[in-house]
């Protein structure tokens, strides 16, 4: 099964690529190798606001980790010139988690994006990663992820 039969399988369309919002572009590309900025966690077009350990869940972080996985898709898309199929993997991904000093279970947060992208991608999806805990993140998203990938 390809990319977008996957997608659709998963019943995922994938939303517009974002706007920056501050001085900085979406993704940057250096050989074949494509540098996504940082995406937050976004819920109903608004920044996901919370912070893990005080107002939030594991499993609510893991549910935005995902729909920043889904922005990221979107984004390498677009980096990819429309066509996800030319995606050879998936190198790196960093997350930040807004978490309260005593949270531990950024690791669990960041297997949102992880198994998302490894649903989606397959063996191309599977990557080395960071999850660090944040005392805050832009307009109080809860998570905020970015990725390196390679192009074919």
């Amino acid at each position: 099964m390809g990319i977008y039969e996957k997608l659709q399988a998963l019943n995922i369309e994938l939303p517009a690529v974002a706007t920056p919002v501050a001085a900085y572009v979406m993704y940057a590309q250096s050989g074949k190798q494509v540098f996504l900025s940082g995406h937050i966690a976004k819920k109903d077009g608004k920044a996901w606001v919370g912070q893990l350990g005080k107002n939030m869940s594991t499993e609510e972080g893991k549910t935005a980790a995902r729909a920043v996985g889904i922005d990221l898709l979107a984004t390498l898309q677009a980096a990819a010139g429309g066509d996800l199929e030319r995606v050879k993997r998936v190198v790196k991904v960093l997350s930040l988690v807004n978490s309260a000093p005593d949270y531990t279970e950024h690791h669990l947060v960041t297997n949102g994006v992880s198994e998302l992208l490894v649903e989606v991608l397959g063996d191309k999806g599977v990557h080395a990663r960071s999850a660090f805990g944040v005392a805050q993140l832009p307009m109080g998203a809860c998570v905020e992820v970015e990725l390196i990938a390679e192009l074919e």
